[in-house]
């Protein structure tokens, strides 16, 4: 069920990406300045904050252009300047607050861009009005401040508004006009020089403003992007949860399923093993036709291949769920692959397969499951058996690991298993292309119980193969399962009382 739901995803996650991308193509086509709408929102929205956030800042900074002001000019014109700077600052710091209240899925960006646009031509002419008034008033001595003046509300000018460009522009077409005015006023050397150092810093302020503007962009978009990841990430984590819950039900069902079929099938397994047995062993008599005592042994050998692959699958599910428990106790692994390569000996004989042994039989026991050890030896022999051709050769070697553990090892000079199939050898029901053309079929659960059981012992597997020069696997245990031998227990020499 995972499997077939892995293309769906990916097929929802395709379309979610071009949906994504077909709404950002459509929202920089109706965006005034190339961009997303989220993105064109967020540089309205970061105007409309600093220019609440500097009311404050601004209005001290009109009371100190002011009072010193009054020094050149009358006390009724710079109030006047003064209250006209305090209402554009006043209808700016209004249309800010308005705009954050309103919702941002419904804004209208054009027309709002518009009125803050608006709105700082005429802040700019408030201010720009001061240069009038003291170019008006020829002052001596005012030069520095007007130079000052200039610079001041350029700098605050680029610095406010540098996410709308064009406010930024409106808001130093009232300097630059005033700037002008003042050379054709005062067309001496000091004041060109003095309107020269000041268009100066507005065109620095002017690339400073599209650098800040340049910044918010490229922030947003970093910000975009990482709440993006996120969103993927979420994601990610909700389909992994989502995978693993059905995983999980899978693997439930799949533990039902084994332990009632387990049941259903061996019930009948053992009355067909049970009666194909008397039947082949004709116990009531013999047949009357002699068909019938082949076809009684194919019946019971069906059976127990039957009842071989319903243990393997039982083993199987028990180990990768975890829930296969170790019977642990003191076993000589020597004798036991020789126990195991006795039981085969008649298999290989029939094949004329030669076995040849190199087995430390000094070795001291090792503290495993016995049941586990015997179906790891039994299946890599029968492996190798089933796999060597007639007249072929299978080394059994077993002894002491450089470490301090012991290995098993078993080679054959069967067909070799290719590079590429080896991790489909390891997979459960998985057969080598070569192996199945050579040899007789199994069930492809012999390995990957081995290397459960392996596994669960702590041990290593190691599968070793080339095509035609055989196949060789190494089972090694680590040293914490060697038992070392105890010191011998002294007895005591002195005589034991005798009952009365």
């Amino acid at each position: 069920m995972i499997e077939r739901g892995a293309p769906a995803s990916e097929g929802g996650s395709r379309r979610r990406r071009l949906a994504k991308d077909v709404r950002d193509v459509r929202e920089r086509l109706t965006s005034s300045i190339g961009l997303e709408r989220a993105f064109d929102y967020e540089l309205v929205r970061l105007f409309a904050q600093y220019r609440t956030s500097a009311s404050l800042p601004l209005f001290g900074l009109a009371s100190a252009i002011g009072a010193v002001a009054t020094i050149w000019i009358p006390l009724q014109s710079t109030a006047l300047w003064f209250s006209l700077v305090l209402a554009g600052m006043g209808l700016m710091l209004t249309l800010s607050q308005r705009f954050l209240r309103e919702d941002p899925d419904r804004v209208r960006l054009e027309v709002w861009r518009r009125r803050f646009i608006l709105g700082e031509l005429l802040q700019g002419a408030s201010w720009a009005l001061i240069i009038q008034v003291l170019v008006a008033a020829q002052p001596v001595g005012a030069r520095s401040f007007l130079l000052f003046i200039m610079v001041m509300l350029a700098a605050v000018t680029a610095m406010l508004s540098a996410t709308i460009p064009v406010a930024v522009y409106a808001g130093l077409v009232p300097l630059a006009i005033a700037m002008l005015s003042l050379t054709i006023s005062s067309p001496g050397m000091d004041m060109i020089m003095l309107v020269a150092m000041a268009a100066s810093a507005q065109v620095f302020f002017l690339f400073l403003a599209n650098r800040l503007y340049s910044s918010a962009v490229a922030t947003l978009q970093s910000r975009a992007e990482k709440d993006a990841i996120f969103a993927e990430l979420e994601e990610a984590k909700a389909n992994s949860d989502e995978a693993r819950r059905r995983a999980e039900e899978a693997n439930l069902a799949k533990s039902r399923f084994l332990a009632t079929m387990s049941h259903e099938l061996r019930t009948p397994l053992n009355a067909i093993l049970g009666f194909s047995e008397v039947m082949k062993n004709e116990v009531f008599g013999a047949h009357a036709s002699a068909s019938y005592k082949e076809y009684a042994s194919d019946i019971h050998g069906s059976g127990q291949h039957l009842l071989t692959l319903i243990n393997e699958i039982l083993d199987l599910s028990r180990i990768e769920a975890g829930r296969y428990e170790l019977n642990e106790e003191a076993v000589a692994l020597p004798y036991l692959v020789e126990d195991c390569r006795h039981m085969l000996t008649l298999r290989a004989k029939a094949k004329n397969q030669a076995i040849r042994e190199f087995v430390d039989p000094s070795l001291p026991r090792l503290w495993a499951d016995e049941r586990a050890l015997r179906q790891i030896v039994l299946n890599i022999l029968s492996n190798a058996v089933k796999f060597t051709p007639p007249g072929g050769e299978i080394t059994i070697k077993v002894g002491w690991t450089s470490s301090g553990g012991q290995y098993l090892s078993v080679k054959d000079t069967g067909p070799g298993i290719p590079e590429d199939e080896i991790p489909i050898v390891m997979s459960s029901f998985g057969r080598g292309s070569v192996a199945i053309k050579t040899a007789e079929q199994g069930s492809g659960l012999g390995l990957p119980i081995v290397k459960g059981l392996v596994d669960l012992h702590g041990g290593g597997f190691q599968l070793k193969s080339k095509p035609r020069e055989g196949t060789e696997v190494i089972v090694t245990f680590p040293a914490t399962r060697v038992m070392d031998a105890l010191a011998a227990v002294q007895q005591s020499k002195e005589p034991r009382p005798r009952a009365a």
